[in-house]
């Protein structure tokens, strides 16, 4: 259950609103909503709220779901990238501990998820997966292959998806960068949590 802020930070109205009316965009970006998910603070209060907002985050809803915080930023940057990565700089200068989990965004999916994300029916998109409707050899499923509710690499998708002319670019390049962040902060927060494990692993999968 989300609860609300009592400190400065404006609501997602608010800030939708603010940006609509903001006329300043510098030219080649555009705005991007994302939600960052947070560690290292549990409990929303006026502090956290305000010295977020003092650390630039003047952009963002904070709001507390089942014990976490989160942050849903509406920043304008030249690519989601850029946005993601400098609201994750926000975040750690805040100085209230907090630090971005990752990009609440996951790149694991499933048939529902990939209908959702390209506007399209979820029995359009089982005929593509089995080859009854466009071009075929859409990508395989990565998890719970044997189950009921298999999951799909978004990026894989993507660039099938790409491949065939039936999304832009900038979706591929959005769930890649996506992904790239999410690897690396997931990557830092393991290695600082499990230190041996991870070097022990690195040191026996990584590649030369």
């Amino acid at each position: 259950m989300d609860h609300p802020r009592s400190g400065p930070l404006p609501t997602q109205k608010d800030v939708s609103e603010r940006r609509r009316n903001d006329m300043t965009m510098t030219n080649g970006e555009r705005e991007f909503d994302f939600t960052l998910s947070l560690v290292g603070a549990s409990e929303l209060t006026d502090d956290l709220a305000n010295r977020l907002y003092e650390s630039g985050c003047d952009d963002a809803t904070i709001a507390s779901r089942a014990g976490r915080l989160f942050a849903s930023f509406s920043r304008r940057a030249a690519s989601l990238k850029d946005a993601v990565l400098s609201a994750i700089a926000d975040v750690r200068k805040s100085g209230t501990g907090a630090d971005v989990l990752r990009v609440d965004d996951c790149n694991l999916v499933t048939q529902a998820d990939i209908a959702r994300k390209i506007g399209k029916s979820r029995q359009l998109v089982y005929q593509y997966m089995t080859g009854a409707r466009g071009p075929g050899a859409f990508p395989p499923p990565v998890c719970a292959i044997q189950d009921d509710q298999q999951l799909w690499d978004w990026c894989e998708v993507a660039r099938w998806l790409w491949q065939n002319n039936m999304v832009k670019q900038d979706v591929l390049q959005e769930a890649r960068e996506v992904e790239a962040i999410n690897s690396v902060l997931g990557l830092e927060h393991n290695k600082r949590e499990w230190p041996e494990l991870i070097k022990e692993v690195q040191q026996s999968v990584v590649l030369p």
